[in-house]
């Protein structure tokens, strides 16, 4: 078995008496990208500078190669990279900012110059070499404290939120160039953010932290289409999670009970077990009430009523009545050909398989075939 990289074991941190993060285990593995997301506040941070050596916890351990940490931290340290939001680059060249970590630990000036020129290459800054870093604008600062991370070649890279104060163009970019940089090495890397669209595209696994404590640890694809709990599918964006009860089981199919209406859901389940039904907003499609769909996959087409609409950039979100409140995400088209507007009566639907069920006082199973 493969040791972890890097790990905390039973770690707490606690300020004036109150704990603000507890995580009994967390690894990430060589060559693995481990996206820890979660609110503001919710101890991301916290996290990383716990896994950073910057902050002793209260009780538990870090571990390094498996191993819990022993005698000075330096070791280990040197052995590490961390970038934050700030750049937090010296007042001196883009090149003496890249290149400064390898002074510090005395690398020959020759094999300093080689690795730094392929670095600002690599991230497509060499023709700034010269310029003085006040003079970046954020997306390329950010791009030479990348830079300055990576020409350590550390076995672990931790990134604090390191893309946030970018605007979308600059940040798309940045993650594109990261994710083929961290492809290319057996670099364990710890990539907190608090946008779930950063850690889809760049996690090997999802780490959610809500209140100091982690909740849910997994593939992307399973911790964003199944989360844990109300709170966690609440973060993941999911805007419909409403009490139902299960009724029964029928050809593989739950079937429950929301407010009177009829659901059934491709997920696990116990008959007679309360539940909570999640769903997505992008998972519902409206449509005219009056339509008669031929056939589709949609197993749920519910009566509906508008009660909202909210522009949102290039999307529309449709707050609807189905009997239970039901939010639906559509296109500024779909929206102008339906002329929704409050009180506009249609149908919404969606899929069997884009229900999500949460346990609330029953053990969940798999439905049989």
């Amino acid at each position: 078995m493969t040791l972890p990289k890097l790990g905390v074991r039973s770690v707490l941190v606690e300020r004036g008496g109150r704990p603000i993060l507890a995580v009994e285990e967390l690894d990430v593995q060589a060559g693995e990208v481990l996206a820890v997301v979660g609110p503001n506040g919710a101890g991301k941070s916290t996290l990383i500078h716990v896994l950073a050596l910057l902050e002793r916890p209260s009780g538990g351990e870090v571990l390094f190669d498996g191993r819990p940490l022993r005698g000075s931290l330096l070791p280990y340290r040197r052995r590490m990279a961390v970038v934050f939001q700030e750049p937090l680059l010296l007042d001196a060249t883009v090149e003496s900012n890249v290149g400064s970590g390898l002074v510090l630990r005395g690398v020959p000036r020759d094999e300093r110059e080689r690795r730094v020129r392929h670095w600002l290459k690599r991230f497509g800054i060499e023709d700034l070499s010269g310029r003085s870093a006040r003079t970046l604008s954020g997306g390329e600062a950010q791009r030479a404290s990348l830079a300055r991370a990576l020409v350590l070649e550390p076995e672990v890279l931790l990134l604090d939120e390191p893309f946030a104060a970018l605007d979308e163009p600059t940040r798309r970019a940045l993650i594109d160039d990261l994710d083929r940089v961290l492809g290319e090495t057996d670099t364990a890397a710890v990539f907190v953010t608090h946008d779930r669209s950063e850690a889809l595209r760049l996690g090997d696994r999802v780490a959610v932290i809500i209140g100091g404590r982690i909740r849910q640890v997994g593939p992307p694809t399973q911790v964003f289409s199944a989360p844990a709990d109300e709170e966690v599918a609440a973060f993941l964006g999911v805007e419909t999670i409403v009490p139902g009860y299960v009724r029964s089981i029928e050809g593989g199919l739950a079937v429950i009970d929301v407010s009177g209406r009829r659901v059934e859901a491709a997920a696990a389940a116990e008959v007679d077990g309360e539940v909570l039904v999640c769903l997505r907003p992008e998972d519902v499609v409206v449509s005219p009430a009056e339509d008669h769909p031929g056939p589709t996959s949609a197993r749920n087409r519910l009566p509906a009523v508008v009660r909202r609409v909210v522009n949102i950039g290039p999307l529309a979100r449709v707050d609807l009545d189905a009997g239970f409140p039901l939010v639906a995400l559509i296109t500024k088209q779909s929206l102008e050909e339906l002329s929704l507007d409050a009180g506009s009566r249609v149908a919404a639907s969606f899929k069997a398989t884009a229900v999500h069920l949460i346990a609330r006082h029953s053990r969940l199973h798999e439905p049989s075939a």
